[in-house]
């Protein structure tokens, strides 16, 4: 059984994002880059399914070269094999499905386990397109994953509750915060992962069309926070409330 993670290269969650002069993005010069944190929980499950029919793990990430340094650490953690798609430009959310589906119709995965979001754009809509053209069923939000030989079944986070779904493989699964703790990876490990197989493609390879759909009209940083007010009880808060028209 084969499973493919999808891995983004990502402004490290510890960074404060600084905003580029002219507005026109993030300044990502200089600044730590790790892996996605969703994704890598999603490594992280997929190394676990190992011990439930999982023969092979193939990581897969979109971006400059720099990204061999994200699947590195996925290998290291326990991926049998790696595929970049090297671009120096921006590819969409929409891209980005396009390019998955391309390789997932090459791969033939069993499953393809995801992060529901990237950090740095928060979309969570790649897992859900990558569903949608494919014509497979999905789960998002994924907070707990038993798979079996022709299915598997997902618990997800829902408002008010979970939820529990059984899907027909293959299928696709977005991961939540709560799905599991991933490790890290030890000093041997990070060794054998420079001698594991990384290929190397281009969209222009799978014949992906992934030119920008959208135009960015402008970057800001949001508005400062003011300070709060203490009260004495719930009356002075309402009667605070009826000042300020939140509350009539």
């Amino acid at each position: 059984m084969k499973v493919v993670v999808p891995v983004k290269r990502v402004l490290d969650y510890n960074v404060k994002p600084r905003v580029k002069a002219d507005g026109t993005g993030v300044d990502l010069a200089n600044v730590k880059m790790s892996m996605n944190p969703f994704d890598e929980i999603a490594v992280e499950e997929a190394i676990r399914l190992k011990d439930k029919g999982v023969t092979e793990i193939v990581v897969v990430s979109i971006g400059e070269q720099k990204s061999q340094e994200t699947l590195r650490t996925a290998l290291a953690m326990g991926a049998d094999r790696a595929i970049l798609i090297v671009t120096e430009e921006r590819i969409e959310p929409l891209g980005v499905a396009k390019l998955l589906k391309a390789i997932v119709d090459e791969e033939k995965p069993d499953l393809v386990i995801l992060g529901k979001q990237a950090i740095d754009d928060d979309n969570n809509q790649t897992g859900q397109m990558l569903a949608g053209l494919l014509g497979v069923g999905q789960a998002t939000f994924a907070s707990k994953v038993e798979l079996a030989a022709d299915s598997v079944t997902v618990t997800r986070e829902v408002d008010g509750g979970s939820e529990t779904e059984t899907l027909k493989l293959p299928a696709i699964i977005t991961t939540d915060l709560r799905l599991n703790e991933p490790r890290y990876a030890s000093l041997p490990n990070i060794m054998k992962a420079k001698s594991k197989p990384m290929a190397q493609k281009t969209a222009a390879d799978y014949g992906v069309d992934v030119a920008p759909r959208l135009t960015t009209l402008k970057v800001v940083e949001p508005g400062k926070r003011t300070a709060g007010i203490k009260v004495a009880d719930v009356d002075e808060l309402v009667m605070k409330l009826h000042a300020m028209g939140i509350a009539k």
